[in-house]
């Protein structure tokens, strides 16, 4: 990837597409500020006990919740698991008791799915920590909850607060501490910086597939990402250029391209590639190395040449799928400019009973 200089992005900030830069800041400095909230219902749950702690959502949350599972899972002992809304209110889960905690986040606060599984949840007496961005929604009744923070956006951090506090009581995390400092003190900036360095090659890279797309609409575009980048690659690929732009895609595993994809892959079979920093970089770094071999139309966007001012290199890890996600910001304002396709338009999600 290629970007701007941080003086010349600077410069032209203020005139970027769908860029609100002090908003931004604003959200996530906002976001971070409720770690002493998150704190103080953390010790209580921890207090009370708990056998299991589930983190359950449904298309992009449960894309969120896969992220903060595979980021606690190679770190701590914790019984921490992740659920489908929709195949729990089905298939069920032993494991699942009233000793439980459920952990969920919801923009509307009135998912069906998620109403289901927080009625059925609650009438077995299962905790439920929720974090719901919208006030007055059916989620935020009483009785529905037994923590609960309001809050817009920002659900992977919020997420990944919880899941760094629960490992900082089980004394997994001795830089808790550093690493909070350092995120309260830079993340804001840094991520509204790589909006603003990598908003040139956005337009480059959004301009080049919508031309692309006109001229092979029932091709569709792949993506591949492993670690918590999976989660973002699942979301991406589904929520965004299926749902919003209403692009054909398949999002796959970096470990499982190696049984199946890369057979059906030629010259020009468009693939993108999110490599992130955490521990499954080496499954995203094999991928990586096996495109050029076999693929003229695939692109890498690599966290790793993204800058992140004061955040220390072993902290990286922990927050790349944010950076992708403001690589990403920049890419969706320009497929909705090429695309000439609002990206709020439907055609049937919510639109109708089904």
């Amino acid at each position: 990837m290629n970007y701007e200089s941080k003086a010349w992005a600077e410069a032209k900030g203020a005139c970027l597409r769908n860029f609100n830069e002090q908003g931004d800041i604003d959200s996530v400095n906002g976001a971070l500020a409720l770690r002493p909230r998150i704190e103080k219902i953390v010790d209580q749950i921890w207090e009370e006990g708990f056998d299991n702690i589930y983190f359950i959502g449904i298309g992009g949350t449960y894309a969120s919740a896969m992220q903060v599972e595979v980021y606690m899972r190679g770190k701590s002992s914790l019984p921490v698991y992740v659920e489908n809304a929709a195949e729990y209110l089905t298939t069920g889960n032993k494991r699942l008791t009233d000793r439980s905690v459920v952990i969920y986040s919801t923009v509307s606060g009135n998912t069906k799915e998620m109403v289901q599984l927080i009625d059925t949840v609650k009438a077995r007496g299962v905790r439920v920590f929720a974090f719901i961005d919208t006030p007055g929604s059916t989620l935020t009744r009483e009785g529905k909850w037994d923590y609960l923070v309001l809050y817009p956006k920002n659900e992977q951090l919020k997420f990944f607060m919880v899941a760094n506090y629960l490992m900082y009581k089980n004394g997994e995390f001795p830089d808790y501490d550093r690493y909070n400092r350092e995120m309260e003190a830079h993340l804001a900036l840094d991520l509204v910086n790589i909006e603003k360095i990598s908003d040139a090659w956005a337009y480059d890279y959004a301009e080049k597939k919508v031309a692309f797309l006109k001229e092979h609409p029932d091709l569709p575009h792949y993506f591949v990402g492993a670690g918590n980048q999976w989660g973002a690659t699942y979301s991406y690929a589904m929520c965004y250029w299926e749902e919003q732009m209403w692009i054909r895609t398949k999002s796959i595993t970096c470990p499982e391209f190696f049984h199946g994809m890369q057979e059906i892959l030629v010259a020009d079979t468009p693939v993108t590639l999110f490599m992130g920093e955490d521990e499954q970089r080496p499954l995203a770094e094999r991928v990586a190395r096996f495109l050029p071999k076999v693929c003229g139309n695939y692109t890498v966007i690599d966290t790793k040449e993204l800058p992140m001012e004061g955040i220390s290199p072993e902290f990286r890890g922990s927050l790349s799928h944010l950076m992708m996600h403001a690589v990403n910001n920049r890419v969706d304002a320009y497929m909705e400019l090429f695309l000439r396709h609002p990206l709020s338009i439907r055609r049937y999600y919510r639109q109708f009973d089904y």
